[in-house]
């Protein structure tokens, strides 16, 4: 297969050294990226490692700029201006500044994609020094196998969470960590409805009564028992009907639960381009879930509530990460946007010492939250986590992964081996089109997500 005439021309003499491959046949180190950047002062282009962490505040430090990853439409338009699907790491593509990343220069050869997103080419790595001689070159990335995330040792959370405080904010320590972060009680709505979950005795009646305490609750709940995602026989006139005829308590009290802690918290007018809402992600996360529970064998399926409950919760630590470090989550969301490839744990621990799950489970311990709750919130992001309500962990960690390929933007995806399914008692296929159904049915959820959001 021939070379695109614009990536030839951008190659000059040196489209002679170049050699085609399959991208997947290409070392992970070899690939490289060009990350398209702007502020007011112009574009920018940066040039590194496909699998390295781009700092992009590093970068901004040193050149005294506010640069951000240009916004995907914008993208798009240089891509069709030089009518490619995807641009290689070549300068003369676009003309602009460039800065290349020192680590690439360590490379014996490099690949760069051809334009064609299954084809890579690669070429010795001084004939690409030779080639981009012209270009700024700055100590930019970090390797992800240098980031040592704690995703085993949950005792160290509250030393770690003090010391991210210490460093990024002015933040006073106090010995309380809710007093710490400044954050509000848990909202009285929220511990009545934990005192239910924890009462053998509780019927539908007292969950009727916490509900309509809450006016704004109140009209929730009657408004998603009427919504099409239920498609409800007849009108709901109150809220009892809705626990006892449409929804049912259990989905109910979650439901409710995770809007007293969402509203506990305000959203963040700043987040990374192509985020998925929090309320979302949210029901995507749930829906999910529940579905993984519900197809678990019978003897070993977790709480269907509390799997849901896992699920709505699983990224209230966003919400925390905001309010807490309100000047760094800028920082974080540049980083999101710089470096899609990579999950928000590695690059949220080397910017603040701390994730989100951490700072999130810690809260939720805090506040009384239910064990299985915790666990799930803390090793979501661990596969390989086996300690106390694992199963719990897993089916946020599976359900990411299934979504992700489906192309909701949950962030970066693993692979999902046999051996894990086999671990869970679930069969992928049946795994796969149950999934492929709750993807085709994103309107429902869209219809969900924004009742949650008013």
């Amino acid at each position: 297969m021939e070379l695109p005439v614009a990536v030839r021309k951008a190659l000059g003499e040196s489209a002679a050294g170049v050699s085609l491959r399959e991208v997947s046949q290409a070392m992970n180190d070899e690939l490289l990226r060009m990350v398209l950047l702007s502020d007011e002062q112009g574009n920018l282009q940066v040039i590194c490692r496909q699998g390295d962490l781009l700092d992009i505040n590093a970068l901004n430090k040193e050149l005294g700029r506010d640069l951000r990853v240009m916004k995907r439409r914008e993208q798009v338009r240089v891509q069709e201006r030089s009518g490619l699907k995807e641009l290689p790491a070549l300068p003369s593509l676009t003309g602009w500044p460039t800065v290349v990343d020192t680590r690439v220069d360590e490379q014996a050869s490099v690949a760069l994609v051809s334009g064609e997103r299954s084809l890579c080419m690669v070429m010795p790595g001084d004939e690409f020094r030779a080639m981009t001689a012209a270009a700024e070159r700055r100590a930019l990335s970090v390797a992800p196998d240098t980031i040592e995330v704690n995703l085993n040792s949950p005792e160290q959370d509250r030393d770690q969470l003090h010391s991210a405080i210490r460093r990024f904010t002015t933040l006073r320590i106090q010995q309380r960590l809710e007093d710490t972060l400044e954050l509000p009680p848990l909202p009285e709505t929220a511990q009545r409805i934990i005192h239910l979950r924890v009462n053998p005795n509780a019927v539908m009646g007292d969950l009727v009564d916490v509900v309509e305490s809450d006016p704004s609750l109140a009209a929730q709940v009657v408004s998603w028992a009427s919504s099409s995602f239920y498609a409800a026989a007849g009108q709901v006139r109150s809220v009892h009907d809705a626990v006892s005829r449409i929804l049912g308590f259990d989905l109910v009290m979650n439901l409710a639960m995770g809007l007293s802690l969402g509203r506990a918290l305000k959203q963040p007018q700043d987040h990374p381009e192509g985020y998925v809402d929090y309320w979302q992600q949210a029901i995507w996360q749930a829906q999910s879930a529940g579905i993984l529970a519900s197809m678990m064998p019978r003897g070993e399926r977790p709480v269907f509530g509390l799997a849901y409950l896992s699920g709505l919760l699983h990224n209230f630590g966003y919400l925390v990460l905001a309010q807490v470090f309100p000047p760094h989550f800028k920082l974080v969301c540049r980083a999101l946007e710089a470096n899609p490839h990579m999950d928000s744990s590695l690059i949220e621990h080397y910017l603040l010492g701390v994730t989100r799950e951490q700072i999130a489970a810690e809260l939720m311990q805090n506040w009384g939250m239910p064990d299985e709750v915790c666990m799930a919130i803390r090793n979501q992001k661990n596969p390989d986590y086996d300690g106390s309500h694992a199963v719990y962990a897993k089916l946020l960690w599976l359900g990411r992964q299934l979504l992700t390929r489906r192309g909701v933007a949950l962030g970066a995806g693993e692979e999902v081996t046999a051996e894990f399914y086999d671990s869970l008692g679930l069969d992928p296929q049946k795994v796969e089109a149950q999934f492929d159904e709750l993807v085709d049915n994103k309107d429902s959820i869209m219809a969900m997500a924004g009742m949650m959001s008013q």
